[in-house]
């Protein structure tokens, strides 16, 4: 085979396959999504809803951080010593210098009480060994079990005051997770709003295309009409300007699709990755026109029961209630109860002597244990009890009068803001529900237009072409006809953001997709 011939065969192979790798580059180039689609890689990984699902994690350990006041706490104690003296008198120790080794070890358990006081036990034990003279028992073992209450009567009593801290913090968690909520609602509206923008604006091109279409045609109709004599050359300009007009539309209609594709990549959070060579995205649903009837007091009932917003301020007066609780509380004196039941106990080794122990004279001993000093502490062989009040009377408690007044004046802010959100749901709500039955009725009407303008233009053609029309008229029912045809779009477009706007007002966006927040949390 000659060169030429080679040549030519693989140029033709390359023409024959040129299709299919054309093909396959513009769907490697391409991103198909439906709304499910978009929604779902919203909810695992938009950004800011990744930033907003820490908030709750941080609010949980607030609340353990709070509870951690009930765990118990243990004390130990070891002490050992050695404690020298010169020696005076004969009667101190046999030698120059008086000599007392002691140890003492210590243990206790500390519980907070949820009524506001503590309970504590505690056991002491010690040992002390001297060379001091006319001791009887040497050396001396000593030990004590002891249980202790503290509780305050006045100040501080109860278990809301006690329990404030960890009452305020699991609030507070109850909020950050209803936030939360809140953010995946509106996240979920974001997305959907801008996928119908995406929709729209691929759409708009096409619209605007057919209308440049529609003056690329009547340009070329008018340009055969010129050349044949039955036109005049200003009646193809006025055509071209046309086309001119409508080239620019189409510019305009493609930078609104790269807008809104933009909008829809930071939203799902298009990694670098899958952002490289990608072309465009192509959107798979297309809006619905289904009419949907609301009531509007059960949409309004809906609304107060699961509205996100509401339910955070409620949460917030809960923590105000709370508050100025527990600032009242602080304005009243402090009585405390403090009661104890110890048992000591005592043992050694006895010491023997004959005579007066002054004369230094032992026959024997008997021996002891520290043992024993603890069996008879924890024995009560010597029971032991205490009961004290404390009264302390403030001369003058300003600041704490300070603070239960501001704590009132927050519940009163509170609950005026309560009842301002509540207004403001109500008219959004009324809001909603108009431009639902608003936005459907313009779709229809618009509808309507739109084939109007269809027969306006096409019976317009006709007498154009009997000689009974101008090419202006043409070109201005063409125009209206593409302004129908957009109108349409963006009424059908509106009626379905509408609804999305109405479940989000309503707070059931999540519940009307099936969205549950622990799948999004996971």
């Amino acid at each position: 085979m000659s060169l030429r011939k080679t040549i030519l065969v693989i140029a033709l192979a390359l023409a024959l396959l040129a299709p299919a790798f054309a093909q396959d580059a513009a769907q490697g180039k391409t991103l198909s999504l439906s709304l499910a689609d978009v929604v779902a890689r919203a909810l695992q990984k938009n950004l800011a809803l990744q930033a907003a699902v820490i908030s709750p994690q941080i609010s949980e350990m607030s609340v353990k951080q709070a509870s951690e006041k009930y765990i118990p706490s243990f004390s130990f104690g070891y002490t050992d010593s050695s404690n020298k003296s010169a020696s005076y008198s004969w009667l101190d120790t046999t030698g120059s210098q008086t000599i007392t080794f002691g140890t003492n070890y210590s243990g206790s358990a500390t519980q907070q009480l949820p009524t506001g006081g503590s309970f504590s036990i505690s056991v002491t034990g010690s040992k002390t060994d001297t060379n001091a003279k006319a001791q009887t028992i040497n050396p001396r073992y000593q030990g004590q079990l002891q249980f202790q209450l503290t509780q305050p009567l006045l100040q501080g009593f109860g278990p809301k005051i006690a329990n404030y801290s960890i009452i305020v913090a699991r609030n507070n968690l109850d909020i950050s997770e209803t936030s939360f909520t809140k953010t995946v609602q509106d996240t979920v509206y974001s997305v959907t709003t801008a996928y119908w923008s995406l929709v729209y604006a691929i759409e708009n091109l096409k619209v605007q295309t057919l209308a440049l279409q529609l003056a690329k045609d009547f340009l070329a109709k008018n340009q055969r009409s010129v050349e044949i004599g039955t036109l005049s050359p200003l009646d193809v300009m006025s055509a071209q300007a046309e086309v001119a007009s409508r080239e620019a539309n189409i510019i305009a209609a493609e930078a609104s699709v790269k807008n809104a594709e933009d909008q829809i990549k930071m939203l799902i959070n298009i990694s670098d990755d899958e952002e490289k060579g990608l072309r465009s995205l192509v959107a798979l649903d297309k809006p619905k026109l289904e009419e949907q009837k609301v009531d509007l007091d059960q949409a309004l009932l809906t609304a107060m029961q699961k509205r996100t917003d509401l339910k955070i301020s409620q949460l917030g007066i809960k923590n105000n209630e709370l508050s100025l609780g527990y600032a009242k509380n602080q304005l009243l004196p402090n009585l405390s109860l403090n009661a104890s039941f110890f048992g000591p106990g005592v043992s050694g080794t006895q010491i023997l002597y004959l005579g007066s122990p002054l004369d230094g004279n032992i026959i024997g001993t008997v021996p002891g244990t520290g043992s024993q000093a603890l069996k008879d502490a924890f024995g009560f062989k010597y029971p032991n009890w205490s009961v004290r009040l404390n009264l302390t009377v403030p001369l003058s408690n300003f600041i704490s009068r300070a603070s239960a007044a501001q704590s009132q004046l927050n519940l009163s802010q509170a609950l005026l803001s309560l009842k301002n959100t509540e207004k403001q749901v109500v008219l959004e709500i009324r809001n909603a529900v108009r431009s639902l039955d608003t936005t459907y009725k313009q779709v229809q009407a618009f509808r309507v237009a739109r084939e109007l303008a269809e027969k306006k233009l096409s019976a317009e053609e006709e007498r154009l072409r009997v000689g009974l029309s101008t090419n202006y008229l043409v070109l201005q029912y063409q125009r209206d006809l593409t302004s129908s045809r957009v109108s349409e779009l963006n009424a059908i477009i509106n009626y379905n953001n509408a609804q999305v706007a109405l479940d989000r007002s309503m707070g059931t966006i999540l519940e009307k997709r099936n969205i549950k927040i622990e799948d999004v949390l996971k």
